[in-house]
């Protein structure tokens, strides 16, 4: 299996983001799972990453990223990202992680051409597994 460089986990909540960070570590996929506890962070980060040193804020190979979140959820970090530079886009694999059980989400992250998977949470390493296998 490829092993990937960074995994930029987007959530507001501690316990996800440990959780997150055990399962992507057990399953020894990437190297650096920087996190961002809401899209403004998030966006930052990535702007960081286009612009700053590559060590500091890598570029993520894949997002996960929550939709309710404060300050600014997923959904609106996507229409932020949206505007970020396209060969910094290129590299990125965006899944959408969430607990919310809505159809109108499901039907919202569907309309992004920049949501690659809508998961449920939680994440798990087979599932880790299908999403680098699939797109890596």
């Amino acid at each position: 299996m490829k092993k990937l460089n960074c995994i930029l986990l987007v959530e507001d909540n501690y316990a996800d983001n440990y959780y997150n960070q055990f399962i992507i570590t057990e399953a020894d996929v990437c190297n650096f799972i920087p996190i961002a506890l809401n899209g403004l962070e998030a966006l930052d980060y990535m702007i960081k990453a286009g612009e700053l040193n590559q060590i500091e804020f890598p570029v993520p190979d894949i997002i996960l990223l929550d939709i309710n979140m404060p300050c600014m959820n997923g959904f609106e970090f996507l229409e932020k990202y949206k505007k970020l530079d396209e060969a910094l886009k290129s590299k990125v694999l965006i899944v959408m992680l969430t607990t919310s059980i809505n159809p109108e989400d499901r039907k919202r992250a569907k309309s992004y051409n920049e949501i690659s998977e809508y998961l449920s949470k939680p994440l798990d390493i087979e599932i880790l597994h299908e999403i680098i296998d699939k797109y890596f």
